[in-house]
């Protein structure tokens, strides 16, 4: 399959779906994901939403996602058992899944917002869990 440019919702819904098939599958997200998202279909149609809005700057999804509160919600949901390893696992399938299928440009962007977005709520995790236990 040749790789193709992310233009439109089509190729932001083709990852999404493409990357959580992997992600369920995967050993360590998968039990993670599958003990969390009741509907897959719903939960699908929401993150192609977010990264439409990121990758595009089109889509229903402005101003309606908080990514650090739902973050912090699955960890405490998994105990505060969510680390680094996790966000490493969740971007070496994200970017396989962008090399199989696209190239340019806004491939490229994905990658690197990906990264700085795994950085930062990997950093908001771990403050809120700092914070909840010096409260307590």
């Amino acid at each position: 399959m040749n790789r193709v440019p992310i233009q439109s919702r089509k190729e932001v819904d083709f990852l999404v779906r493409r990357f959580y098939e992997k992600v369920r599958e995967h050993e360590l997200l998968g039990p993670i994901f599958n003990q969390i998202v009741e509907d897959w279909d719903h939960h699908l149609v929401h993150l192609s939403d977010f990264w439409e809005m990121i990758l595009l700057q089109t889509g229903p999804g402005r101003g309606k996602f908080n990514p650090t509160k739902v973050h912090r919600e699955v960890d405490a949901e998994v105990n505060h058992t969510i680390d680094q390893v996790h966000f490493g696992n969740w971007l070496e399938l994200w970017f396989a899944t962008l090399d199989r299928y696209f190239e340019g440009e806004v491939a490229e962007y994905a990658k690197e917002h990906a990264r700085r977005m795994a950085h930062m709520l990997f950093m908001r995790i771990w403050e809120a869990r700092h914070s909840a236990s010096s409260h307590g």
